[in-house]
């Protein structure tokens, strides 16, 4: 009785093998005859999603933004112009159509305010949004640009210095290039020391070749007039370290100059940021806060709570901002 059984449990056992191995080899072949799926898109970045959705779309504005390749090239950051172009509309887009629909339902619901005056407050702010947003993406590589121009200008009496010392030794300017790239703590003209370097090594450029298409895209006139000066005097076999000395003389006493004249400036933005931002601000909100105590009018459709909102939430963080952006664009970093 029990070798009946136990035979009996060794064919059932035999049957299902067999029916499992028939699902899987079935499966595998459905498997292998389903469509492969598209890729899927980049989510990780803002840059990858904006040139997949818009990349393909962005043709009719590239004349409005011809400008910002070039000032792309000079700020350094590794971005393609048709993507960040992509990014700008995108980005535009969405945040227009957020303030469009966010903006009229919070002043209708928690301000009171009547419906078309919602409505109209609602699409002025998405206009003011969109031009901000565009105004904001189109400044943004205009200020690396210029802050990458104020850096080397500001050590260019180092750079020029250093390469004074390793072109009187006898140093070739591409080995004095390779050097300056490879500093321990790094200069601006570092960054196009690797440029200068890369185009030698990877693209098979000459010295010559290369420092033009450095000379280029860099926004220093002065590293520019650096850059030109260095390539005649390899052209006509001068004195590469009696020139660099002569440029790092020029530049230290430029560099005295800009420094006096910073100090005379900084007092007078100390006190145009007490002036506009710590007496006036000050003067404004006593003056609205009497306004909302006495029971007057507003400015307009505007409530003196809401002024008051305005001023304390909007408007000292945007002057702030926008003083600390002045003071970082004025002040040298050496």
């Amino acid at each position: 009785m029990r070798s009946q059984i136990t035979e009996k449990l060794k064919a059932s056992t035999k049957r299902l093998a067999t029916k499992l191995q028939k699902l899987s080899a079935n499966l595998s072949k459905t498997k292998s005859n389903l469509p492969t799926q598209a890729p899927k898109m980049d989510l990780e970045k803002p840059l990858s999603m904006a040139y997949q959705l818009m990349g393909d779309k962005t043709a009719r504005f590239m004349p409005l933004f011809k400008d910002l390749d070039q000032t792309l090239q000079q700020s350094g950051l590794k971005i393609n112009f048709k993507a960040y172009v992509s990014l700008i509309i995108f980005s535009s887009l969405l945040i227009t159509l957020a303030v469009a629909v966010v903006l009229p339902v919070l002043l209708f619901f928690v301000s009171n305010m009547p419906i078309g005056s919602a409505l109209l407050f609602g699409f002025g702010g998405a206009l003011f949004t969109c031009a901000f947003t565009v105004i904001g993406f189109y400044m943004y590589p205009v200020y690396h640009a210029d802050k990458h121009k104020r850096e080397l200008d500001d050590e260019l009496p180092f750079t020029t210095g250093y390469m004074a010392i390793l072109a009187n030794a006898g140093v070739s300017p591409e080995k004095i290039f390779h050097s300056l790239s490879n500093l321990n703590q790094p200069l601006a003209a570092s960054n196009e020391a690797k440029e200068v370097i890369k185009n030698i090594n990877l693209f098979g450029l000459d010295v010559i070749s290369a420092l033009e298409k450095v000379s280029g895209r860099t926004p220093s006139e002065k590293f520019r007039d650096t850059i030109e000066g260095i390539i005649s005097t390899i052209h006509t076999g001068g004195d590469l370290g009696g020139f660099l000395r002569e440029k790092f003389r020029t530049a230290m006493k430029l560099k005295r100059l800009s420094l006096k004249k910073y100090s005379d400036s900084l007092s007078v933005l100390s006190e145009v940021y007490v002036a506009l931002l710590l007496i006036g601000p000050l003067l404004l909100v006593i003056m609205v806060s009497v306004m909302s105590v006495l029971g007057g009018g507003g400015v307009g459709m505007l409530s003196p709570d809401l002024l008051l909102s305005l001023l304390t939430y909007l408007l000292i963080p945007v002057c702030a901002a926008i003083f600390l952006i002045i003071l970082d664009s004025t002040s040298p970093k050496w």
